[in-house]
């Protein structure tokens, strides 16, 4: 019998994404702090929170391989959260214009009756086009990425920002790295592609 998947998120973007997989999974919130520890690096920042977001699934079940993923950018050395409202978004891209933001996204996968888990963590380059104030204050409008790190949604208009994207997998943007994803889950003996037909 496979392990049950289990998603440690409530964001319907890693949820889709986890769909590609063509695999149930049941879904939860962890709610854990997303602060960072003082003197924490953002790769540790990403890989701690996303070990800590797989393994809250003790709380609400008690088998499965449970999937955390967590993700922050990077510019000039320093974490960039989420801007909550328009104004700080705007402040993000303006200061993102024409650079290279780095995107870091832990991922977890861990196995709720041994305690075994695999992490890593997998980087992703934007490099965003000039843009004027009217262009990023239309973006804000459209498609008030307030909830997003980085002020934007790749997976939509937020497309249209960018010059360039450059890492191994484009999944990886949107929250959930689906090529590093398979692999750690075969290492728990889940081959998404012979599971196929397991359900």
């Amino acid at each position: 019998m496979m392990h049950p998947l289990i998603l440690a998120s409530s964001s319907p973007f890693r949820q889709s994404l986890l769909q590609k997989f063509n695999l149930p999974f049941e879904t939860f919130s962890p709610d854990v702090d997303e602060s960072a520890h003082k003197g924490e690096t953002p790769t540790e920042l990403v890989k701690r929170l996303s070990e800590l977001k797989a393994s809250a699934a003790n709380k609400y079940f008690n088998k499965g391989l449970a999937i955390g993923s967590d993700q922050v950018a990077v510019f000039n050395n320093q974490i960039l959260g989420k801007p909550h409202n328009k104004q700080n978004a705007i402040k993000q891209l303006n200061l993102f214009s024409g650079h290279t933001v780095t995107f870091l996204t832990g991922l977890c996968v861990y196995d709720i009756v041994t305690g075994a888990k695999k992490t890593c963590v997998e980087p992703f380059d934007v490099t965003f086009k000039t843009l004027n104030d009217a262009q990023i204050s239309a973006y804000c409008d459209a498609e008030q990425p307030y909830n997003c790190a980085g002020s934007f949604k790749s997976e939509g208009l937020g497309i249209c920002l960018f010059e360039r994207l450059s890492g191994d997998d484009p999944n990886s943007l949107i929250g959930l790295p689906l090529i590093k994803l398979s692999q750690l889950l075969a290492e728990f003996g889940v081959d998404v592609l012979t599971a196929q037909n397991k359900f």
